[in-house]
């Protein structure tokens, strides 16, 4: 008669499924925390190396500045003659001018007089095409802070030099309030009034 006894190999493939068993369990963990470290890091999450995506508006250096050429094609760089350089002087603003004229011409009456005023109203900034989309997106709200400035304009503002010169830094004060108030930055450095009439 054969004796019955248990061979020892049923429990040697148990420990060896359960060592496999929990060796994959450990790679899986181990690349686990890994790729979340990596992906934490990458995202900015830790490590202190995160950079904030600016999406703002950008001061256009007058070297980056693209020139229209013939025809009225805005946007396109100017070709140079050959041999031509570009000219340089010393003075001038560092940041190239952007301009932006508003479509219609503001009309409103002037404060405590039977006269009114009608202006046209172009506006420049040092930054990129940013500020003028912001203008042209907030046209209505910029518009109606226009004309509440030139509502709160006197008849003496309107026939002096230096009154002028106080209604523009007025109404660049309005326009950047409301694009600030809208967008969270106004931008425009300058007004320029392209008519001007008192009646």
């Amino acid at each position: 008669m054969s004796e019955a006894t248990d061979t020892p190999e049923p429990k040697k493939k148990g420990k060896m499924k359960k060592l496999l068993v929990g060796g994959v369990a450990l790679l899986v963990l181990v690349g686990g925390g890994v790729g979340a470290g990596v992906y934490a890091s990458s995202a900015g999450l830790i490590g202190g190396h995160a950079t904030a995506v600016d999406t703002g508006p950008k001061l256009v250096p007058k070297s980056e500045q693209k020139r229209g050429g013939e025809g009225g094609h805005g946007g396109e760089e100017a070709p140079a003659a050959k041999g031509a350089s570009t000219p340089k002087g010393s003075g001038g603003e560092k940041y190239a001018s952007n301009y932006y004229a508003m479509d219609k011409d503001f009309t409103a009456n002037l404060q405590e007089s039977t006269h009114f005023i009608q202006v046209g109203v172009a506006v420049s900034t040092p930054y990129d095409e940013t500020v003028i989309e912001h203008l042209k997106t907030n046209d209505i709200a910029v518009r109606s802070a226009i004309l509440m400035a030139l509502g709160d304009t006197t008849e003496d503002e309107v026939f002096t030099s230096d009154g002028k010169h106080h209604l523009q830094a007025r109404l660049v004060k309005a326009i950047n309030a409301t694009l600030k108030e809208k967008e969270g930055f106004g931008g425009v450095s300058n007004v320029y009034f392209t008519n001007f009439v008192v009646q």
